[in-house]
């Protein structure tokens, strides 16, 4: 008997707290689904845009080069998913613009021959020759900040739901299993089934179950205003989605101005690298027109763009998250507070306080392992943390470092690291109960995932009788071994 009331205060004292954890888990693990495909789709359009436009604009001369452009996009999605660690961003820049420098020169100057270490000497002048004029800084700067703010806290919003998913694998104690059944079921020894707990007595088993979960508040509260400080920059200076929307129109300009000013170009990389050698199949110059650079660039209409990413856009995504992460702040330290009320407990002297019903008198503790040394109600050992949870604690510390750099956007290497795996990264959800929550951004159906059932063995009804009967003579002798031992405890 006694171990069939251990199991069911278990799981009583499992269940609010496993409902209010998986509804956390599911919100942030909807919201980064959210916002990674919002990203990974404003660069597909983006990549689509840009070949719409050039093959309108350039026509064969784009063609013949589009393997350049479409290198350039899966570089970007690999620096997305992946980061510094798979893709140096200034790196891959330099050499897209040296590589689209190199075969521009050779358009516009059809009329020579050019060797490889004639094009490895012009490579090295890109900089000085600014060809394309301000473009590649800017663009530079404003996709690696954009770049780094917008995975970085991605990552941000997989690694919450990971967190709790851990957390919530975290098992209670012997000694706070004990005080939840003296807490719950004692009033039964004498016919008070319907007596609830006083509230400052719920809380005071709460607390003390729940305290190495309370300690996770601090980082996790850091750990939120970090990302809430992210969040801002992904709405102003370093937002993704205005830097990615035109990026077609920003090389198209970097190209005319190249196109613009390939004379001057050209006499510098002659003065330079020295004069190249005639063309032997340049023959008129009408091969010119025919094989030269001839493309002009054509304003682009706004109607004609693609629609916004994943039906929504960065600004909305981004203020429904920040309410989201403020309303998350404190999760941990008032999770008892949150489930001692409504009908689990009573209010006033109509209230079982541990020994009768009368009202609790014991002081109530605050939150954490720190302060259960003098818990009333619970025994805690406060030298003994829970080792899953200090290493959450751990990780939030870490992931916290991470946001503060990106919002100064510098660029952050997760280590072994693949697209959508990784121990900082997460899955999300893997209890049931985390399924998509009410959206105004997505209609995202719901995931078949049929619980499973577990059945209930009953006894034969010839054997019921005669255990309830048993039953209603051990509960009193329970409750009174409960109450020696708390006194033998104490």
């Amino acid at each position: 008997m006694e171990e069939k009331l251990s199991q069911q205060s278990r799981s009583d004292l499992k269940e609010p707290v496993s409902r209010l954890s998986s509804n956390l888990q599911s919100t942030f693990t909807q919201r980064h689904l959210h916002f990674d495909r919002f990203f990974r789709e404003l660069l597909d359009n983006a990549e689509k845009s840009l070949h719409d436009m050039f093959v309108r604009t350039y026509g064969q001369m784009y063609m013949k080069n589009a393997e350049l452009f479409k290198r350039f996009f899966q570089q970007l999605r690999r620096y997305y998913a992946q980061g510094g660690a798979a893709v140096n961003l200034d790196a891959m820049l330099s050499d897209f613009w040296a590589e689209l420098l190199e075969r521009m020169f050779r358009l516009v100057n059809v009329q020579y021959e050019f060797s490889d270490d004639y094009m490895e000497c012009v490579s090295r002048h890109t900089e000085q020759l600014r060809p394309f004029g301000d473009v590649p800084r800017k663009l530079r700067l404003q996709l690696t900040r954009a770049f780094i703010a917008a995975r970085t806290f991605t990552r941000g919003l997989a690694l919450m739901s990971d967190v709790v998913n851990k957390v919530s694998t975290v098992s209670a104690s012997p000694s706070c299993v004990r005080a939840a059944m003296k807490m719950m079921y004692c009033p039964y020894c004498s016919g008070q089934v319907a007596l609830k707990p006083c509230q400052n007595y719920c809380l005071n088993v709460l607390r003390g179950c729940l305290a190495n979960q309370a300690d996770l508040d601090f980082e996790w509260n850091n750990f939120l205003d970090a990302m809430l400080s992210l969040a801002d920059r992904l709405e102003g200076p370093f937002n993704f989605e205005s830097v990615m929307d035109p990026i077609d129109v920003k090389i198209s300009d970097a190209i005319m101005n190249m196109q613009e000013n390939s004379m001057q170009v050209s006499q510098k990389v002659f003065q330079g690298c020295g004069q190249p050698k005639p063309s032997k199949a340049f023959r008129t110059s009408r091969s010119i027109k025919e094989t030269g650079f001839t493309g002009r660039f054509r304003p682009y209409s706004p109607d004609a763009r693609p629609t916004t990413a994943a039906g929504t856009s960065l600004d909305r995504l981004v203020t429904d998250v920040k309410k989201k992460l403020k309303h998350a702040k404190k999760f941990w330290s008032t999770l008892p507070d949150t489930v001692c009320v409504g009908d689990r407990i009573a209010i006033g002297d109509e209230c079982w306080n541990g020994t009768a019903k009368s009202r609790y008198e014991s002081v109530v503790m605050n939150s954490g392992l720190a302060n259960q040394l003098s818990n009333p109600d619970v025994e805690v050992d406060i030298t003994k943390p829970d080792m899953v949870i200090r290493r959450q604690i751990v990780i939030l510390k870490e992931m916290t470092t991470w946001l503060k750099a990106a919002h100064s956007g510098n660029d952050i290497s997760f280590e072994n690291e693949e697209d959508g795996s990784g121990e900082e990264s997460g899955s999300g959800c893997d209890s049931q109960s985390c399924g998509p929550d009410t959206d105004i951004y997505f209609s995202t159906p719901a995931p078949n995932n049929k619980p499973k059932v577990r059945p209930v063995h009953t006894d034969e009804k010839t054997n019921g009788a005669a255990r309830s009967g048993v039953a209603s003579l051990l509960l009193p002798l329970l409750c009174l071994l409960l109450v020696f031992l708390e006194t033998h405890w104490r």
